[in-house]
């Protein structure tokens, strides 16, 4: 398994949990000794989730939500995978979305357990994954980015 790390504008560090910089979180992993830059955008209010739905309103963009915990297990053994998603579809949008912090988004979805992973496409729930299961989200995503 990798190393991780996060880093801002200034400088880069390595560490075993994410550091928050901003609204925009900035992780990746290194696997076989390559760099795997995330694009995991996460969310932390209301407004933030509406600019980033609407935005994809209209477009045939594919757009996957991680709604999350803090305290979950499963969904902090599940992120490295979900970064290094967000790096190889480059035209696919991911979100991460803390159930505690917006919880009515996540009642707005039905989200019951976490992680749930939750594909929308022109403003329409396309799939759902609950539990960590990496390659059943990687062959959802590449069935839906088409």
């Amino acid at each position: 398994m990798g190393s991780h790390y996060s880093s801002d504008e200034n400088f880069t560090f390595r560490t075993g949990s994410y550091i928050r910089t901003g609204s925009y979180l900035r992780t990746g992993s290194y696997q076989n000794g390559l760099s795997m830059e995330s694009r995991v955008q996460t969310l932390h209010t209301k407004s933030a989730w509406k600019k980033n739905l609407d935005s994809i309103n209209g477009t045939r963009k594919l757009m996957v939500i991680d709604f999350t915990a803090s305290w979950c297990a499963p969904c902090k053994f599940i992120e490295p995978a979900f970064n290094a998603l967000s790096a190889k579809f480059t035209d696919v949008i991911f979100v991460k979305i803390d159930v505690d912090q917006l919880m009515s988004v996540a009642q707005e979805y039905g989200v019951e357990t976490m992680p749930t992973f939750l594909l929308i496409k022109n403003g329409k729930e396309v799939d759902k994954i609950t539990g960590a299961r990496k390659e059943e989200l990687e062959k959802k995503i590449e069935k839906h980015m088409v």
